[in-house]
C-alpha cells in the first residue's frame, strides 16, 4: 500500500508564504515515487475556536461538520509534513487550534517540519511542534528546513527563492519520514478506530 504524506499548510493570514514554501515542497516530493504527497491548506477547513464539547483524548466523537471533515481528511494520511512561520517564538494560533480538534487521527504516524521567519528561520517554531505532537504521539524525524528571510526570500519577501543548498536536507528528510510512517503502519492498524462519526 502507498504511503500518503500530507503537506500541511500551517497559516492562514492573509498574506502569508506558507502556500509558496509549500508547493515547493509539494513539487520536490513529487519527483520521489517512494509515498504520495498531497497538500492540506488549513484555510480551506475554515475551523473556529475549538468548539467540541468533546475532549478528543479521552476519544470523544465529533458533533461539528468541520470538525468531522478535518479528521477524515488527517484520518487519510500515514504522515504529515508540516510548513509553519513562526509567530512569537512559537506557531501559528491556527495551526495549534487545528491539531487540538483531533486526537486519535493523528496517532501512531511521523512528521516532519519545513519552518521560515527571521533570522531563526522559523526553528522555534519546529522546536514548539515537536513537543505538541509528542503529546499526539506522533513520531517527529530529526532532519527538518528553516528557511530564513534574510537568505531563502527576495527583499520585502516578494518572492521565496530557496538555495539549491536546501535540496540534499529536503531529501533526507523525506527519506526519513517515508521510513518512519512505514514502520508505525502496523500500529496504526491495529489501533486506530473509525474517524468522523457525528454523534446527532
Amino acid at each position: 500500500m502507498t504511503i500518503k504524506i500530507g503537506i500541511i499548510i500551517g497559516s492562514t493570514r492573509p498574506g502569508r508564504k506558507a502556500p509558496t514554501v509549500a508547493q515547493w515542497v509539494f513539487d520536490r516530493a513529487s519527483e520521489r515515487d517512494d509515498a504520495h504527497y498531497e497538500l492540506i491548506d488549513l484555510a480551506d477547513f475554515d475551523l473556529p475556536l475549538l468548539d467540541e464539547r468533546g475532549v478528543p483524548s479521552f476519544g470523544g466523537t465529533y458533533e461539528k461538520s468541520h470538525s468531522i471533515s478535518w479528521a477524515a481528511k488527517i484520518a487519510e494520511y500515514d504522515g504529515y509534513i508540516f510548513v509553519t512561520p513562526e509567530y512569537n517564538h512559537s506557531v501559528p494560533g491556527a495551526l495549534k487550534n487545528a491539531l487540538d480538534y483531533l486526537n486519535r487521527e493523528w496517532n501512531n504516524k511521523a512528521a516532519a517540519f519545513v519552518s521560515y521567519g527571521g533570522s531563526a528561520g522559523g526553528a522555534r517554531a519546529i522546536e514548539h511542534l515537536r513537543l505538541i505532537l509528542a503529546e499526539l504521539q506522533v513520531a517527529t524525524v530529526r532532519t527538518n528546513i528553516v528557511l530564513p528571510f534574510a537568505s531563502q526570500f527576495s527583499p520585502g519577501l516578494a518572492e521565496f527563492t530557496p538555495g539549491d543548498y536546501q535540496l540534499p536536507f529536503l531529501t533526507q528528510m523525506l527519506d526519513q519520514l517515508t521510513a518512519w510512517s512505514g514502520a508505525l503502519r502496523p500500529l496504526r492498524v491495529e489501533s486506530t478506530p473509525p474517524v468522523g462519526q457525528a454523534t446527532r
